[in-house]
């Protein structure tokens, strides 16, 4: 095929997107589904950097190691630690609409620094000395706050959620997984549907440049919604998916990838778990594909819709 042959197809296949009504367009969607994939994939490993892997040699479980500087995980049974996240996460929620309720936009700023710092140091220590991961850290979450630019603002959201995992895996089991995400699916369809505050606090997080989630501009090199040129403020489009969007799902993976590992081993568990990211990928990709533009939606029913229908398919495969 010739260059100029190649040329024609790609516009043709944009052409083609565009007419479909998709949220966004072609490139910007399989821009965004592969960052989120990989993000998934990041953060698994960063849960396996965490596993004992010589105890789970000897005694064919899977153990976990300390957190880095002296952080405890939740002290909750795994059974019932859904109850212990789903509340905290209403907290959070309610503390986030107070300060955009009274403006408090530099508080904001100060407790996402902080849980940026945290989460990337987390993430960083299951490959590298915790110290250095510590200083990384820093200097990137300064940059993504004080200097945000795209490129940092998406690589450090591909390591922020492996962080999360790593404290939270090690505390849930399959059932506590299913009823969160089962919870979560629920509330937020409620909450962008209904009550509408999830909305709100999307336009806030993308006005104030500190969006918890992956941006993808339009535009190369842009971030947030605007900037000025003169006396006419150009905006810059950007296509957005929530954290709770990408943290979810790679929870739910990562207590199935225990009970994998115990069953078949840390590598062909591991392997066997991608099933399930692969699966809600084409999941989220189906939903930017059938959303229209301008409007939000609640992922989250469609993400657990994946995770369980990738957890089939893998009981259906290790039937075989």
């Amino acid at each position: 095929m010739s260059s100029l042959d190649l040329k024609f197809s790609i516009n043709f296949i944009y052409k083609w997107s565009s007419n479909l009504g998709m949220k966004h367009t072609l490139k910007v969607t399989l821009f965004l589904v592969s960052l989120f994939f990989v993000a998934q994939v990041v953060g698994l490993l960063v849960t396996v950097g965490y596993m004992d892997q010589e105890a789970a040699r000897e005694a064919g479980e899977i153990r976990f190691e300390e957190l880095p500087y002296d952080i405890d995980r939740p002290p909750v049974e795994q059974k019932s630690s859904f109850i212990f996240i789903f509340i905290a996460i209403l907290v959070g929620t309610i503390l986030v609409l107070l300060l955009i309720r009274f403006k408090k936009t530099m508080l904001w700023r100060l407790w996402f620094f902080l849980a940026v710092v945290l989460s990337l140091s987390i993430a960083f220590s299951a490959f590298i000395n915790p110290y250095i991961a510590f200083l990384l850290s820093l200097i990137l979450s300064v940059f993504k706050i004080f200097k945000p630019n795209i490129y940092i603002h998406n690589i450090t959201e591909v390591f922020v959620y492996g962080g999360l995992a790593a404290i939270f895996v090690p505390v849930m089991n399959l059932f506590a997984v299913f009823i969160l995400l089962m919870l979560i699916s629920i509330y937020d369809f409620i909450a962008v549907f209904k009550i509408k505050h999830m909305v709100t606090m999307a336009k806030f997080q993308t006005k104030s440049k500190m969006f918890a989630g992956l941006l993808i501009p339009y535009k190369r090199g842009k971030i947030g919604n605007g900037k000025k040129e003169g006396m006419v403020k150009k905006v810059v489009k950007t296509a957005i998916l929530g954290g709770g969007d990408i943290g979810f799902p790679l929870l739910f993976s990562g207590v199935v990838m225990k009970g994998m590992m115990v069953d078949y081993g840390m590598v062909a568990g591991f392997l066997r778990t991608l099933i399930i990211p692969v699966i809600v990928s084409a999941f989220l990709f189906l939903l930017f594909v059938k959303g229209k533009k301008d409007r939000f939606y609640p992922a989250m029913p469609v993400l657990t819709a994946g995770c369980f229908f990738g957890y089939g398919v893998l009981l259906l495969i290790n039937l075989i």
